[in-house]
């Protein structure tokens, strides 16, 4: 009797933990529902080249400061007619392994070409394309770029010079690789974010983190469903 006491007690929580997210996180478009979302991990178009394990839904979830914060950065850019698309938010643990074991498999090199063409799969490590921790496993990191959200052009990105999450200098924010334009929108993408709060990575231009993040040493795995 006191077995299945205990059973009756414990399994409602159980449920819901397994069917809910963990407080202090968000569903973005809950709150922000004109954002784009353009899920890659979820996907096979990403460095990996198949679905990352973890991503079971074209979702984006965010710790609820970095949802708070995004919603200005999005409100900001629509008095000039633009708005943002997220590649990437929160990101399971489970994911990076699959990443850090990828890497490892130095003859899978079927994404090479449009990710990393002048990176040897061996240097990934090195040079810090690939780590065995993510910040976006915090739960307050971003991937995004910028659209248009009216005219002719709605739905497009701005030309930022390089595509997301290609592994090389062209894609340093400054990089001396790119035109004056392309300059120009990375800069406003950087400017708006850093003004609600969030930093930049001085390698990806497409890269932020909440500033004073929730959950700065604290590493997450729930998946994103």
């Amino acid at each position: 009797m006191k077995n299945l006491l205990l059973v009756l007690l414990f399994t409602p929580f159980i449920v819901f933990a397994q069917n809910h997210l963990p407080e202090g996180f968000g569903y973005v478009v809950d709150s922000i529902p004109d954002i784009q979302l353009e899920m890659r991990y979820c996907y096979n178009d990403n460095f990996v080249g198949r679905p990352i394990e973890g991503y079971n839904e074209p979702v984006c979830i965010l710790s609820l400061e970095a949802i708070s914060a995004l919603k200005k950065v999005q409100d900001e850019l629509k008095e000039k007619g633009l708005g943002l698309k997220l590649y990437d938010a929160y990101r399971p643990q489970q994911a990076v392994d699959q990443f850090v074991r990828w890497a490892r498999r130095l003859n899978d090199t079927i994404t090479k070409r449009k990710y990393y063409p002048e990176v040897k799969k061996q240097h990934l490590f090195k040079e810090g394309y690939i780590a065995s921790k993510s910040g976006h496993s915090r739960g307050s990191t971003v991937d995004l770029t910028i659209i248009y959200l009216e005219g002719e052009q709605k739905g497009k990105e701005l030309d930022m010079g390089s595509a997301w999450d290609f592994f090389g200098p062209i894609s340093w924010p400054r990089s001396e690789h790119i035109n004056k334009e392309q300059l120009k929108n990375r800069m406003l993408l950087r400017e708006t974010m850093s003004k609600f709060g969030f930093r930049p990575l001085h390698t990806e231009w497409w890269h932020f983190t909440l500033r004073n993040e929730p959950y700065p040493t604290t590493y997450f795995d729930f998946e994103v469903e």
